[in-house]
């Protein structure tokens, strides 16, 4: 080669760009699978399907709204049970979310949040603190329970995404997520009326472009 030529070959040519893989599934190490079926019904989670073969057995489940969905069973993991630890759970209202569980019999924690950050969530950091976020930032009030094994799970309030944390469409993961997206849109869209002193002919282009950047994180529409 060329000394003076770019080096093209495969072990050296510059990445091509990142090739999507989209999370799935998450394996939850338990004891006593019958029990973990009876949990995770008890949320209200959907039963995607159950395959028993010898055995293996493996189900199933996907929160409301989510993407990614959790198995469990015999013979699908050699992890100890109760070792997976701090799966999260993203929700757009915190009390509403703690009620839901609690109504279903969860033992779920109090709303809490950090005094600085957000590492009191995991343990071996500063003590959580007693309710939500106090300015209710994003990111910023968490819930936290386990399964019957000891598998925990934390519930985080997310109201508006950082800056690049969202690429591509924008999508809700129920109704409810929706209108709350919605409602506030429209408080946002009642301040610009009341600086402009009249209504927008291009409103619902200015809803669009408020939803689509609230879950970008970008820079809000004023």
């Amino acid at each position: 080669m060329n000394p003076t030529e770019p080096d093209t070959s495969p072990e050296t040519a510059a990445p091509s760009a990142a090739v999507d893989m989209k999370l799935e599934v998450i394996v939850l190490p338990v004891a006593d699978v019958d029990r973990a079926k009876q949990f995770y019904d008890s949320l209200g989670w959907r039963l995607d399907g159950e395959r028993v073969d010898g055995n293996f057995r493996s189900l199933q489940y996907t929160p409301p709204g989510s993407g990614c969905s959790v198995q469990f069973g015999r013979q699908v993991t050699l992890a100890e049970p109760g070792s997976a630890q701090g799966t999260h759970l993203i929700v757009t209202d915190i009390e509403a979310a703690r009620r839901d569980l609690v109504s279903r019999g969860v033992d779920a924690s109090e709303v809490f949040h950090c005094e600085s950050g957000y590492a009191c969530r995991f343990p071996g950091n500063d003590e959580p603190v007693p309710g939500p976020h106090p300015e209710r930032g994003t990111y910023g009030s968490f819930v936290s329970f386990s399964d019957p094994d000891g598998n925990s799970w934390i519930l985080q309030e997310i109201t508006q995404r950082f800056p690049g944390r969202v690429q591509g469409g924008t999508a809700f993961g129920s109704p409810a997520d929706l209108a709350q997206a919605l409602e506030r849109a429209a408080a946002a869209y009642q301040d610009l009326e009341k600086r402009n002193t009249q209504e927008d002919p291009n409103w619902a282009q200015w809803y669009a472009s408020y939803l689509a950047q609230e879950q970008s994180g970008e820079k809000q529409t004023s």
